[in-house]
């Protein structure tokens, strides 16, 4: 608990060091590239295109029921796959973020816990500009504007406790441990397939035990917030309450763990180098 507490306090100590580097991080991923940062929207758009062709057109996909309402394949893939894309780029990224930046260890002022944090706001902003480019696609197939939308600002909330509780787990092992990272990546590509971003889970419902672990998944309770607030179907984090309480508990346990293994080896980071 006491490294949690510590770990939180350098995180709020140092938010303007974090949206700082936040910005060089992003700005230096780009900087060799002709069209910069325009990489950063270029390549989900082209996923996500790829994903409507093939599960879509070819394999034609029936209406998604959101709350009693019919919601098409494409608007629905977008409403949830750009946060999807925002997660998996935080867990991939910060699992490194720590290992790859060890020579510098020596050169920094700062806790080295707002590694994994500011390379989650760099992807942040990335992201950002995704949903106001999904709002607008929404907008124009008529999915208007709605006062839901104030839940999208809870559920960013949520999803960045979520990321930085399980980078600072994966950034302390993929430090240690250096097959974790390639284990990891495998991994959370199978999450794309598991956390119903290409298909609703509800399908499932012959199999009602495997579809409530699977809904279990705080990625899953993250999507489908997403998109009951882009949709206007619910309050999803009131109706769904149960839910509600599992996900954070799941952030909890994992913040916990995730500070008491960072606090416990980053003196011996340097080692690992």
């Amino acid at each position: 608990m006491k490294s949690a507490f510590l770990v939180l306090k350098e995180q709020i100590k140092h938010f303007y060091l974090i949206r700082r580097l936040s910005l060089y991080e992003i700005k230096s991923e780009n900087k060799n590239n002709y069209l910069g940062m325009a990489w950063e929207l270029i390549n989900p758009s082209i996923q996500i295109m790829i994903y409507w062709f093939v599960f879509s057109s070819i394999r034609h996909r029936e209406p998604i029921d959101m709350n009693g309402e019919s919601v098409p394949f494409f608007p629905w893939l977008v409403a949830g796959f750009f946060l999807w894309f925002f997660i998996y780029q935080c867990i991939i990224k910060g699992s490194s973020s720590i290992y790859s930046r060890l020579k510098m260890l020596s050169k920094m002022n700062f806790p080295m816990s707002v590694i994994p944090n500011f390379v989650i706001f760099s992807n942040l902003y990335v992201h950002i500009a995704m949903l106001l480019i999904s709002i607008g696609i929404l907008n124009a197939m008529g999915y208007i504007a709605t006062i839901y939308y104030v839940q999208i600002i809870y559920t960013l909330i949520a999803a960045i406790c979520l990321v930085f509780s399980i980078a600072l787990i994966t950034s302390t092992l993929s430090t240690i441990i250096r097959d974790f990272h390639m284990l990891l990546n495998s991994s959370v590509r199978m999450l794309l397939y598991l956390s119903g971003v290409l298909w609703p889970i509800t399908l499932l419902e012959d199999f009602p035990l495997i579809m409530k672990i699977m809904m279990l998944n705080p990625i899953y309770y993250l999507l489908q917030s997403y998109r009951a607030a882009l949709f206007g179907s619910e309050w999803y984090f009131i109706s769904q309450w149960e839910y509600t309480i599992i996900f954070w508990s799941i952030v909890l346990v994992l913040f916990l763990i995730g500070s008491t293994l960072h606090m416990k080896f980053r003196r011996h980071f340097i080692d690992y180098l």
